[in-house]
């Protein structure tokens, strides 16, 4: 089938991204479902900093891809195998698929499955393969006709109208659960809030630090919230700190501030991906404590550590992808959480936008100004072409 999406032609384009323009919108083909896998047709999808780390080339992915990660969308059809979903069922997609069968899947979530992450470093489907193509714009005249491979980003694509996903890389939710809501559990909720619950398991009398208050950062404050904790939010955006405050923060301080009032608590989330982050986030971090890191810096960035510390105050580091989750066991238990009130996801949402709106998009998202920015899919997009 014909769908439009937003196809990243580049990686490590140079900022401004609408200057650069990296992306072009347009249609593509979509394959059919193969065994394993369904149609999803796309309602609401997040621009994350996963995304922006392939715009920007710190995150090195196989190009042309069709980008986007955490959506959320309805059942169109199904392949062969899948018994378990029906066409109309509203799915959350996360961006991590698990076999179910390797030592990492073993693990309750602790390591990644190791099939699904191979699958997503090379641009494919868990099953195997790329479904997603389209006519290659650089070919010439005689090769006219040779369709292009577009890759998949981490099992998903989801700026898209609509997507073939694997099985393993969605999660039924009820239709009380809006859109909006059920795509951020797939990434910011998922990673943000299992950091909390997953890798750094609180006592219930702890305070909780969380610095860098982006999209995942902000829900991992939520949850933390949400679960009766004391929470402090370190961020150097003021805007952030107030978002913070508004959501039940106890208190909201740039990391400055944060270190020369002396904050400690005995479990800290670094989310801001930057290695000047995480050293802030083990200064508060209390003797005996745990840090858990779940932002993505760039791969070269090295930050300092004592070894003499961690071992005289007994500390903890924990390294948390995908906030150490189990999605169809985790994402239950934050719905229940939003559906008695006590989980505000909606605070995550700073604004909507059309799939055309993407490279400004980035753009803000690198300005450190938003939270989650949603493309929603309630009209046709026009076709871009930024080529």
């Amino acid at each position: 089938m014909r769908i439009t999406g937003a196809v990243l032609e580049v990686s490590g384009a140079q900022p401004p991204f609408e200057t650069s323009r990296p992306f072009t919108v347009g249609e593509v083909d979509l394959d059919p479902p193969r065994r394993g896998e369904l149609l999803v047709r796309i309602e609401a999808a997040g621009v994350c900093h996963s995304d922006l780390s392939v715009v920007d080339g710190n995150r090195v992915r196989p190009v042309p891809m069709l980008l986007g990660h955490e959506a959320a969308g309805i059942v169109e059809q199904t392949g062969d195998g899948v018994d378990d979903l029906q066409p109309g069922d509203r799915v959350v997609m996360t961006f991590l698929p698990r076999c179910g069968d390797c030592e990492g899947c073993r693990t309750d979530g602790r390591l990644p499955c190791a099939p699904g992450s191979a699958a997503n470093s090379a641009g494919t489907l868990l099953g195997g393969g790329i479904r997603i193509h389209r006519q290659d714009p650089d070919a010439s005249a005689a090769a006219a006709g040779a369709p292009q491979d577009v890759h998949h980003h981490l099992g998903v694509s989801a700026f898209a109208t609509h997507a073939v996903v694997n099985r393993a890389s969605v999660v039924r939710v009820d239709p009380d659960v809006p859109p909006d809501i059920a795509a951020l559990l797939g990434c910011a909720v998922l990673t943000g809030g299992g950091a909390v619950i997953n890798a750094g398991r609180p006592a219930p009398a702890d305070r909780i630090v969380v610095v860098g208050l982006g999209g995942v950062g902000m829900a991992a404050l939520l949850v933390a919230v949400a679960l009766g904790h004391e929470v402090v939010g370190v961020d150097p955006v003021p805007a952030k700190l107030a978002s913070a405050r508004e959501s039940g923060a106890a208190a909201a301080l740039t990391p400055e501030h944060a270190l020369r009032d002396g904050i400690h608590a005995p479990l800290v989330v670094e989310a801001a991906g930057s290695a000047r982050a995480f050293e802030t986030a083990l200064a508060l971090t209390s003797p005996g404590g745990t840090t858990v890191t779940v932002g993505l810096p760039a791969p070269d960035a090295r930050a300092s550590v004592s070894p003499l510390q961690l071992t005289a105050e007994a500390r903890t580091i924990v390294g948390s992808y995908l906030g150490s989750a189990v999605p169809g066991r985790d994402i239950p238990r934050y719905v229940e959480l939003w559906r008695a009130g006590r989980l505000p996801l909606e605070r995550l949402v700073s604004s909507r936008i059309g799939l055309d709106e993407l490279d400004a998009a980035m753009d803000r998202l690198a300005a450190g100004g938003e939270l989650r920015q949603l493309i929603v899919f309630d009209h046709p997009t026009p076709e871009r072409n930024l080529a």
